[in-house]
């Protein structure tokens, strides 16, 4: 159940790529990722959502991503193409629930869906993303370290906040994609290895201090992935580095 989970809300982060989101947006559909990722009963959740106006059509969607994840035949070959699928599949439903106009509707739906119980943790996210309580200082990395150095007064308001956030988790990805590359040659460099899951490791604590729980949580999948190679507990086959790959933003 736990793969279904990740694997519904990391689609919805893939199809939420290919998006312009607003603030407001990118809140709600934050919210809406939690509720997947905490839930107990993901069945009942989905179904719920169909009896929500707002979130029907998207409740329909899920609906086919789960069934084909809990009663389909998972060819482990073609997994990472049937999630881009999925993903291309989300971003117009996600488009139209988004796109509502009035964003407290939005809020109101998921919370619906959420329950009377989340509240407080709802207030907790609006907090994160409000523009007087940003923590510039949340941002300082070690400035010796080329790959992350964010400068701590970047984040004077929400736009420059999620700007320098933006910034210090994309600024690996196309390193670490060169070297999954070089991984699939049988080509380790244990050196770049150690390097790569110091960064990681650094991620996973930011994303974490600001309550990007699921970025943090693919981020700490790619960390121990190469902590594990890097000691030879892990063989890195094309499976392994599909997967590190799918957890990149």
């Amino acid at each position: 159940m736990d793969l279904i989970k990740q694997y519904i809300a990391q689609s919805l982060t893939a199809a939420s790529n290919n998006l312009r989101l607003t603030n407001h947006q990118l809140e709600a559909l934050g919210l809406l990722r939690e509720v997947f990722l905490k839930s107990d009963d993901l069945a009942a959740d989905i179904d719920k959502m169909k009896t929500i106006t707002e979130l029907s059509k998207l409740a329909i969607r899920l609906n086919e991503i789960y069934n084909f994840l809990s009663h389909g035949k998972i060819d482990f070959f073609k997994f990472s193409d049937q999630f881009k699928e999925h993903s291309q599949y989300l971003i117009n439903d996600l488009t139209q629930l988004l796109g509502i106009d009035n964003p407290a509707l939005i809020k109101d739906a998921i919370n619906k869906l959420k329950g009377v119980k989340d509240k407080k943790e709802s207030a907790e996210i609006e907090v994160i993303l409000s523009e007087d309580k940003t923590n510039p200082n949340t941002f300082a990395v070690n400035e010796n370290d080329s790959h992350g150095d964010i400068n701590e007064k970047s984040a004077e308001d929400e736009k420059d906040f999620f700007k320098s956030y933006e910034k210090l988790i994309l600024k690996p990805v196309k390193p670490i994609e060169k070297m999954l590359k070089k991984l699939a040659n049988n080509e380790i460099n244990y050196e770049d290895l150690s390097l790569f899951a110091k960064i990681m490791k650094t991620q996973v604590e930011v994303s974490e201090k600001n309550g990007f729980e699921i970025i943090s949580n693919m981020q700490r999948i790619i960390y121990k992935a190469l902590t594990m190679i890097k000691s030879r507990k892990l063989m890195p086959g094309k499976d392994v580095i599909e997967s590190m790959r799918a957890c990149l933003i």
